[in-house]
């Protein structure tokens, strides 16, 4: 851990946003920091300009490995894989690895919330700030998780702040928060490698094959995932998926209060919010039961999603969120972009923007979201995942899929060694525009169109949320 930044070298690679972040906060700090890049100092001018008032020195075109003979720490943006010889050449001298979120919880001075998962982090991240928004407008008061024994109670967090992997980096604001406020993040797999602390409430969503090629296995993958529970203490609590065996069998690593959600009823002894055949959702916790909201108040579709209400009700709930405050923020939360967000109708065909699913899994979840005939768009850049599963799938769900990108021959191979008695009608663009076109010719009024790529966006974008705004216009536009 590092709280002293003062006249430190810091080398930091990647200059997009959680880099960019982190190297204004480390040059107010005192550290001179060394910001560098693949791209060209052309093309890094507008992030140049964004750190014009810093000290801040620039290396671009490259990662050359004399950069580290003047590093004490190297940090790395979201992304950055750890094979770049640079990193793997850092580990070799011993020099410590480092990102935004873990300097951020160093220095953070309030409770923090931390939610990772192969799917549904941003759902969940996002309603369970609204839920703590709510909480503090309405003036409650929160229960104070270091005495759970007690009836004490602290006032309500001034201030809420929401970030990590999403929106902001909480690294430009941790300066201005106090010990009242309260800190909510989305926390990668990528970030959760470099990380030696943990937030005081940790959620583990699911943990499904995601990243494979950066990770390389699934076991890999799920240490890093593992890492949000490995250093709480026995004064935090930790929240796992009930119905999700990769998160479930986390169980074991739980060091403090364990806390549970699920679709189904939770068997005796176990707490959390679950959901009851008769589509109520409940909460439990040791002797107390609380009845929450029917599923049908949920305006998110797809049971995926109910999921993701479950699992902010039990966060809200282990952070002592007013119970109001959470069943307004599900009853008015419509989702957020990219995440199966509807786009528009048009002649009797609604689209949907599904940009943020990145992986075949994430694809399959939002096809079972909807009972009407799909259209379905995939493609973008493989990231070494199974598609087996999902041709199955649109072997039994889908009537029209439309290909697009770097992965479409190999979706299309494995689409098409699936066998079974419903044809599925093929088609391939090689960008995105040309893909939405594509969907619109075959789909017919009463037809969803539902752009769930399976895929990584950087085949032909900078990240998923480029690629959901161009689907996005490229759908308006459509006449």
């Amino acid at each position: 851990m590092m709280t002293n930044w003062n006249g430190t070298r810091t080398l930091i690679l990647g200059a997009a946003r959680q880099g960019i972040a982190l190297a204004r906060w480390l040059s107010r700090h005192g550290s001179n920091v060394t910001l560098s890049d693949s791209r060209s100092l052309e093309q890094l001018a507008s992030a140049r300009e964004s750190l014009a008032d810093t000290n801040v020195t620039w290396a671009a075109g490259g990662h050359p490995l004399e950069l580290l003979d003047t590093t004490d720490v190297l940090c790395l943006s979201g992304g950055v894989p750890l094979t770049l010889p640079i990193v793997q050449e850092a580990v070799k001298r011993g020099i410590p690895l480092s990102n935004d979120t873990q300097i951020f919880m160093e220095v953070v001075p309030c409770k923090t919330i931390g939610i990772t998962g192969s799917a549904g982090k941003t759902t969940t991240t996002t309603l369970v700030g609204k839920m703590a928004q709510r909480t503090k407008d309405e003036g409650g008061r929160m229960k104070d998780e270091e005495s759970k024994n007690s009836s004490a109670v602290q006032s309500i967090h001034p201030s809420v702040f929401v970030g990590g992997n999403i929106g902001d980096p909480l690294i430009n604001y941790v300066d201005d928060m106090t010990a009242d406020d309260l800190a909510i993040l989305e926390i990668s797999s990528f970030q959760l490698e470099q990380m030696t602390i943990s937030p005081n409430i940790a959620a583990i969503l699911n943990i499904t094959p995601n990243h494979l090629d950066r990770h390389g296995t699934m076991e890999a993958y799920t240490n890093a995932k593992a890492r949000i529970l490995e250093f709480q203490t026995e004064k935090d609590t930790a929240i796992l998926s009930h119905d999700d065996k990769g998160a479930w069998n986390l169980r074991n690593k739980v060091n403090g209060k364990l806390l549970t959600f699920s679709l189904y009823d939770l068997a005796e002894g176990l707490n959390g919010a679950y959901m009851h055949e008769d589509g109520l959702l409940s909460l439990r916790d040791g002797y107390a039961y609380l009845p929450l909201m029917l599923r049908e108040k949920i305006k998110l579709p797809g049971l995926h999603n109910v999921a993701n209400v479950l699992a902010a009700f039990t966060i809200g709930h282990a952070a002592g969120f007013k119970l109001d405050a959470m069943l307004e923020a599900v009853e008015e939360f419509r989702g957020v972009a990219h995440r199966l967000e509807f786009v528009r109708e048009l002649r009797g065909v609604r689209w949907y923007n599904g940009s943020i699913a990145t992986a075949p899994e994430r694809s399959m979840a939002d096809i079972h979201a909807f009972d009407e005939p799909i259209v379905l768009m995939l493609g973008g850049r493989d990231k070494d995942l199974p598609w087996d599963e999902i041709a199955k799938l649109i072997h039994k769900r889908v009537d029209h899929v439309v290909l697009f990108g770097e992965a479409a021959e190999l979706i299309q191979k494995a689409i098409s060694a699936v066998g079974g008695e419903r044809s599925v009608d093929l088609r391939r663009a090689e960008h995105l525009k040309e893909a939405v076109a594509l969907a619109a010719e075959v789909a017919s009024a009463g037809d969803i169109v539902l752009f769930s790529p399976g895929g990584t966006s950087y085949d032909e974008f900078k990240d998923f949320a480029e690629r959901g705004e161009n689907f996005r216009k490229w759908v308006q536009e459509l006449s």
